[in-house]
């Protein structure tokens, strides 16, 4: 009972939170197949039914009927492969608690499972297919002969299409408790009956409160694109000059100055200063301490540096006066751990070259940009 008050007080705050759901009434048919139990094979049991019913719907939630279910009942002893039938007919008052409603918010839907229960009576009749089988009457000692008249109690499940359509199919299975004896067998525990059915309804005398369309302002929000200024931090490519110098050394053999080919080293300082122009190389002959004389020394030296300057100029195009020469003879030993490499000729040529580099500098640009408004507008509810 305090389930059933819950139940029915959930249905009434489901009521008052919607105005737009009717109460109405309907009428349904059914049709289906019906199952007693007892200890036989089921396939064997099963035997057609009908229902009629009237029922209305108090609320969203809580609705009841009046339900009639009618037809045959079928039982048996699987031992001697024999069964009988009766008929029987079986009014009920049930209660019906759409169960969709009460726990999803939104009413319209295609389909709604219903959770039933009810009380009623069962009266049973022609029983006599019973007395024409070949059965020991200590088998059935308290078989009925006459109408038999029993409670029933029934619990169950619908389901339902779409209430708000005049017309509805539905799909119902209940179970039927019903006094020991409707099947004339006895085991000490009510028989229970169970049905399934399909059914097609008609819903009419709708009542309650309309709903009324109501209008409100309301506050909107909505985007739009606007051009925006803002700062950015870009990259500014700008040029500058940084000095970049050459340092080659030529090494020859003993009172020699031109028997070694320098032509690699050559080629490399001419394209130096064919990309600067305006460098100055300077070349630097030596000669080793010791090996010869001051004299000799001197001379091999200084032939040295300006066989060097010839190859240049001649060879490969250098500006003679971009090229100044020297000799220290054998006065400096530019590599005093190694006699044999003072035999050389130092080049040095300084230039300067012009490179990209960027900074980063702040600018104003414009941006489209998405910006909020807010305007009221009506809806109607």
């Amino acid at each position: 009972m305090t389930v059933a008050a819950a139940l029915l007080f959930m249905g009434g705050a489901a009521t008052a939170q919607t105005e737009s759901w009717h109460s109405y009434s309907y009428v349904e048919a059914q049709g289906g197949v019906q199952l007693t139990s007892t200890n036989a094979p089921m396939d064997k049991l099963i035997t057609p039914t009908a229902a009629l019913s009237f029922g209305h719907y108090f609320t969203p939630v809580v609705g009841a009927r009046l339900h009639v279910n009618a037809w045959q009942s079928k039982s048996g002893f699987k031992d001697l492969d024999q069964y009988y039938k009766w008929k029987y007919i079986t009014p009920d008052v049930d209660l019906m608690l759409n169960l969709s409603n009460l726990f999803c918010g939104n009413q319209d839907r295609a389909l709604n499972l219903i959770l039933l229960g009810g009380v009623g009576l069962n009266y049973a009749w022609d029983n006599d297919e019973l007395k024409d089988l070949a059965v020991a009457p200590q088998r059935i000692p308290l078989a009925w002969e006459d109408n038999r008249l029993s409670h029933n109690l029934r619990a169950g499940l619908r389901l339902e299409t779409n209430q708000s359509k005049p017309l509805g199919l539905s799909l119902e299975v209940n179970a039927n408790s019903i006094d020991d004896r409707f099947n004339s067998k006895v085991n000490d525990a009510d028989d229970w009956q169970f049905t399934a059915m399909l059914g097609l309804s008609y819903r009419f005398a709708y009542k309650g409160k309309k709903h009324v369309p109501v209008t409100r302002q309301v506050e909107e929000t909505y985007w739009v694109d606007e051009p925006v200024k803002r700062t950015v931090t870009k990259k500014e490519p700008y040029t500058v000059e940084k000095p970049v110098k050459l340092h080659k050394e030529v090494f020859y053999d003993i009172r020699v100055s031109d028997n070694v080919d320098p032509s690699v080293i050559q080629r490399e300082v001419a394209d130096f200063m064919k990309k600067n122009p305006e460098s100055k190389v300077y070349i630097v002959g030596y000669a080793d301490k010791g090996t010869g004389n001051a004299r000799l020394n001197k001379m091999y030296a200084e032939r040295r540096a300006e066989t060097f300057k010839k190859d240049l100029v001649e060879k490969h195009g250098v500006n003679a006066d971009n090229v100044i020469i020297d000799s220290k003879g054998d006065t400096v030993q530019p590599f005093p751990d190694n006699n044999d490499k003072n035999r050389c000729v130092i080049i040095d040529a300084e230039g300067k070259v012009t490179v990209t580099e960027y900074k980063d500098v702040e600018v104003e640009e414009t941006v489209m940009q998405k910006v909020e408004r807010k305007r009221m507008v009506t809806v109607t509810e």
